[in-house]
């Protein structure tokens, strides 16, 4: 499993990575793997405030449903609408194609999620 170390990662199977004051959000190539082929990625409301595991959204494939949360406390600020009408570009590159962005209530909280090599250990575990 090759991981970017650029980025945190849930046990939820998202990606997170810092840009400035807002924190990029995807999911693993691991849950688009598991999930086959999208055919939606949706249900995102902008300048919503969420808990950490609060559902941010939805994505659909062919197999089946999986909710998408939100990493940390924080604000939705951005949907990827290109999603909306590709959303087999999640299945193409998982890690180049971000979801929506979250405003952290506090940034410090990323450092709470699992770094690679944490991922990987629970992916394994099954």
């Amino acid at each position: 499993m090759n991981l970017p170390n650029d980025r945190k990662y849930t046990a939820s199977h998202e990606w997170v990575k810092t840009e400035g004051d807002v924190l990029v959000v995807g999911i693993t190539d691991n849950a688009q793997d598991q999930l086959g082929d999208l055919v939606y990625v949706g249900d995102f409301n902008t300048g919503v405030t969420l808990s950490a595991g609060d559902t941010a959204g939805v994505v659909e494939s062919v197999k089946a449903a999986s909710d998408i949360y939100a990493p940390v406390d924080g604000e939705v600020v951005e949907f990827n609408e290109a999603l909306s009408d590709s959303p087999n570009l999640i299945n193409d590159s998982a890690f180049d194609n971000w979801i929506f962005k979250i405003k952290p209530a506090d940034p410090a909280a990323v450092d709470g999620l699992l770094d690679a090599d944490g991922y990987k250990a629970l992916v394994d575990a099954g």
